[in-house]
């Protein structure tokens, strides 16, 4: 059994089981399933401040802040005890791409090649990891959620707002994984 849940699942058994996450918020709380939003709750509850922004009763939505909890305790329990210490399997065509730009290092969820401490203060580094943080953060809110809250919760719903910004997310993500990804590799 725990050989089992060591592995990945494949699409059709995990996409699903995070989609009922949707109707069992609404159906046992009447809650909406979004991610980003804890991050405003968090600083509504730190930053004591005139900023309208993070004026309002975020005590409502503690739940939310304990739904990230659980989220970031569960990915901790199978990060120790559930992880595969194979390197991640990734299509072979895409493993000699990546190789011919030194990233060879698939062992985490991010590969150590570009995502380390001794990449940050470089050109590429910088770009990757601190304009790229800055851009989901903006876009995040640009687009009032991010891509698991529009996704998952608004496309449920049948939100034309939340199917704008998928559409966005993912032109956005094609373009950058063919066209802005490859010039940063090549810095």
């Amino acid at each position: 059994m725990l050989d089992f849940i060591k592995q990945p699942w494949p699409w059709y058994v995990a996409g699903p089981l995070i989609g009922l996450i949707v109707p069992a918020l609404l159906l046992l709380g009447n809650k909406p399933f979004g991610i980003s939003s804890s991050l405003r709750h968090i600083c509504a509850a730190c930053i004591p401040s005139g900023i309208p922004f993070f004026r309002y009763n975020w005590k409502k939505e503690r739940w939310n802040l304990l739904f990230v909890l659980g989220i970031f305790f569960g990915g901790m329990i199978a990060a120790r005890f559930l992880s595969d210490p194979e390197p991640i399997k990734i299509a072979p065509q895409l493993a000699a791409d990546l190789a011919k730009r030194g990233i060879t290092d698939y062992h985490n969820l991010v590969p150590a090649d570009l995502f380390n401490w001794h990449s940050l203060p470089t050109v590429k580094g910088a770009i990757l990891m601190i304009a790229g943080g800055f851009l989901v953060g903006f876009g995040t809110r640009y687009a009032g959620g991010c891509t698991s809250g529009h996704a998952i919760m608004g496309l449920s719903n049948l939100q034309w707002p939340s199917l704008v910004a998928t559409v966005c997310f993912m032109i956005g993500g094609f373009l950058a994984a063919n066209l802005l990804l490859p010039w940063i590799l090549a810095l």
